[in-house]
C-alpha cells in the first residue's frame, strides 16, 4: 500500500508560479511511475503531467501545460514535484498526484493506470 500526499496548493495571479509537491510513503519509491492530474469544477479529471520510475526519468505533459510545468523527482526525499509557472485561471483545479508500478505502466496519462492517489491540493488562478 502506498500513501500519497499532495500540498503546495494555493491561490495565485495569472503569471505568477506555484510549487506542488507529492509525499509517497512507500521504501521502493524508486520503483513508482508519478502521475499529477487535475479536476475542475463540472469537468473530468485530466492527465497534466507524469514521470517514469528512476531509471527512465522519462517525463510526459499535456499540450496546454508544455513550457510552463516541469516535473522532477527526489527519491531521496520520496517526493515528487510539479513546478507551475505561468499560471492561467484554466489551471484553477484540484491537483491529485498518483503512483503506479513502474512495470505496471504504460502511457501514464491515463488514470486509470494508477493503483494509488493522493487526496488532492486546490489551485486557484486568478484573472
Amino acid at each position: 500500500q502506498v500513501q500519497l500526499v499532495e500540498s503546495g496548493g494555493g491561490l495565485a495571479q495569472a503569471g505568477g508560479s506555484l510549487r506542488l509537491s507529492c509525499a509517497a510513503s512507500t521504501r521502493s519509491f524508486s520503483s513508482y511511475a508519478i502521475g499529477w492530474f487535475r479536476q475542475a469544477p463540472g469537468k473530468q479529471r485530466e492527465f497534466v503531467a507524469a514521470i517514469s520510475r528512476s531509471g527512465g526519468g522519462i517525463t510526459y505533459y499535456t499540450d496546454s501545460v508544455k513550457g510552463r510545468f516541469t516535473i522532477s523527482r527526489n527519491n531521496a526525499k520520496n517526493t515528487v514535484e510539479l513546478q507551475m509557472n505561468s499560471l492561467e485561471p484554466e489551471d484553477t483545479a484540484v491537483y491529485y498526484c498518483a503512483a503506479v508500478r513502474g512495470d505496471l505502466a504504460s502511457t501514464l496519462r491515463t488514470a486509470v493506470e494508477y493503483d494509488y492517489w493522493g487526496q488532492g491540493t486546490q489551485v486557484t488562478v486568478s484573472s
